[in-house]
């Protein structure tokens, strides 16, 4: 495993870091607690040291708390990255709500509260928005509040994560000097971030945490026309219609383009992400012992070629499966 800086944390962290959302037991149908665990486990003995997980994740926080206390009796320092999700509940945050409304001093206290007591830490290591709207740079209690929260010990740094698919509504922040980290969709289909974020993150020392790089799963090759999922499992709303179709169309041009295997999609997609330097780790969902050995072989220090890189960037394909 090769290890990134986090902007100007002094911290360093793995460049495959583990996606918690999928073990929570919620939006994401089929996980298990037991191979959850083990996965959380192999992914550690394999060099991950940063795991994300959220307040809105399900099981998530008490699951990743527990690996984290078992691997810290012997020894091993995780990093954990939880959320906050909006006090009005409202995703994403849309134009017009005040930071008072989705981020309280009072609201971001009570979370991480209930989040420590789920996970049965005493601290996370990056405490994030899980919305995030520009205009609230310089109102309301939230910077206050996170001073204090760091100064208490409870955390360590503070981050956002972007709203999907709009990447710029977060640059006032990222300038602003206030934030240590955002987390962002960043994949061979959603190209934006490279244009003004990534660049404007490398200038003031900001971490980037990418998410999404599998596109939910749609740039793994394993999304095809016909392809459903369990009931209740977000993704049937995420590929509804004639999308699993579109994308296996999009995929394929991909494969074709680059010559390569088609089951070597998803580990391209991995190293597209980690070819930007200003990239500090990418975050993808494993829910097996099976796709934590794959994922985390991409860190091997082999990057895409430049004539790869060229060929990726006509792969651009604007939408948001999320909204509409």
């Amino acid at each position: 495993m090769r290890y990134r800086e986090l902007g100007r944390s002094g911290l360093s962290v793995s460049e495959i870091g583990y996606g918690a959302w999928g073990i929570g037991e919620g939006a994401w149908v089929g996980a298990t607690e037991d191979e959850s665990v083990r996965a959380l486990h192999r992914a550690v003995d394999l060099g991950v040291n940063l795991i994300d997980t959220a307040r809105g994740y399900g099981e998530s926080e008490r699951i990743v708390g527990r690996v984290v206390r078992e691997r810290a009796a012997a020894g091993d320092e995780i990093l954990v990255a939880t959320k906050v999700p909006p006090g009005n509940g409202t995703w994403p945050a849309p134009a017009g709500v005040t930071a008072e409304e989705a981020f309280s001093g009072e609201h971001i206290r009570a979370s991480l509260e209930t989040s420590l007591r789920a996970s049965g830490l005493d601290h996370f290591d990056v405490l994030q928005f899980h919305v995030w709207w520009d205009e609230w740079v310089g109102r309301g209690d939230w910077l206050e509040t996170v001073a204090d929260l760091k100064q208490q010990g409870k955390i360590r740094l503070f981050g956002v994560s972007i709203n999907d698919h709009e990447t710029d509504n977060s640059l006032a922040l990222v300038r602003s000097g206030v934030v240590d980290t955002v987390q962002v969709i960043y994949n061979i289909f959603e190209q934006t971030p490279a244009e003004s974020l990534l660049p404007a993150c490398q200038e003031h020392g900001v971490g980037v945490i990418v998410r999404v790089a599998l596109d939910e799963g749609g740039l793994t090759g394993a999304v095809t026309a016909g392809t459903t999922f369990p009931e209740g499992d977000f993704r049937n709303r995420y590929f509804r219609g004639d999308r699993p179709a579109q994308v296996e169309q999009r995929v394929r041009a991909i494969v074709d383009d680059l010559g390569i295997a088609p089951d070597a999609i998803a580990e391209t997609a991995l190293r597209y992400v980690l070819s930007a330097p200003a990239v500090s780790t990418v975050i993808p969902g494993m829910r097996s012992v099976r796709n934590v050995e794959r994922n985390t072989a991409v860190s091997d220090g082999t990057p895409l070629t430049d004539e790869q890189l060229a060929i990726l960037a006509k792969h651009r394909w604007q939408r948001n499966f999320y909204a509409s």
